[in-house]
């Protein structure tokens, strides 16, 4: 299968015209992934527009397309946030590596009473740089359309409040309902994974009051850096996208 680039800046491109990449982006095409001319590979702007074509010029500076087709691909409906609570080592990392491989439609760094991990001062703004890159990444090594887009770092009384619009999932091993069970009902779907030490009551508590329901998935307790990633396989079939 062919590469996916990214170009932020992308908005109109035409069959039969020739669409260029420059800086890093291109350095990483040559000296990474080694795209050599007569080569296909695809171009996009992580927001839906994906343009392929033969590669003419492919050096550390310049990477350009003679473009033989172009798509504009929906955002996905109804969409899935994963709310990613901060975990120690790489274990959230892995989790929205993971998660966007398969298909998340955003990502949401929770710092949740029981995070070992914490983002504070600088930390906050490197941190989610940081997320940001590696969903990045992980859009273009899953050639997909629409990049997922990371927000802010959130409180859990700002998670809880995302229920007067959506349906929140919260995964939780003592829950009684199954997420295999859960019917979608064409609202956006909210998962919400916690860290290490797993949600502390009191944030259980307040998920409940907000309208969140609370799912299990299986009868064993998986890691916060898999739990993500499995439950969105299940969402996955449930919605028809597998």
């Amino acid at each position: 299968m062919a590469s996916l680039y990214l170009r932020e800046d992308l908005a109109e491109v035409e069959v039969g015209g020739r669409l260029s990449l420059t800086g890093a982006e291109a350095k990483h095409a040559a000296t990474v992934n080694r795209t050599r001319t007569g080569e296909s590979v695809l171009i996009g702007n992580g927001r839906g527009l994906v343009a392929s074509g033969e590669v003419l010029v492919s050096t550390n500076t310049e990477l350009t397309i003679d473009v033989e087709s172009v798509s504009r691909v929906p955002r996905p409906t109804p969409a899935i946030t994963l709310v990613q609570a901060l975990a120690k080592g790489d274990r959230d990392e892995l989790a929205i590596q993971a998660a966007t491989e398969l298909g998340v439609d955003a990502v949401v760094p929770w710092s949740a009473s029981r995070s070992v991990s914490r983002w504070e001062g600088a930390k906050v703004a490197k941190g989610r740089e940081r997320w940001a890159t590696i969903v990045r990444e992980a859009a273009k090594q899953s050639i997909r359309a629409w990049t997922p887009e990371v927000a802010e770092l959130a409180t859990t009384k700002q998670i809880a409040a995302v229920a007067s619009g959506a349906r929140v999932l919260v995964l939780e091993p003592d829950a009684e309902a199954p997420l295999t069970g859960v019917e979608p009902d064409g609202r956006d779907l909210v998962l919400v994974v916690g860290p290490e030490g797993g949600i502390a009551p009191q944030e259980l508590d307040a998920f409940r009051a907000a309208g969140a329901q609370l799912v299990r998935l299986g009868d064993t307790v998986l890691r916060t850096s898999t739990a993500g990633p499995a439950a969105l396989a299940v969402l996955n079939a449930a919605l028809g996208r597998w």
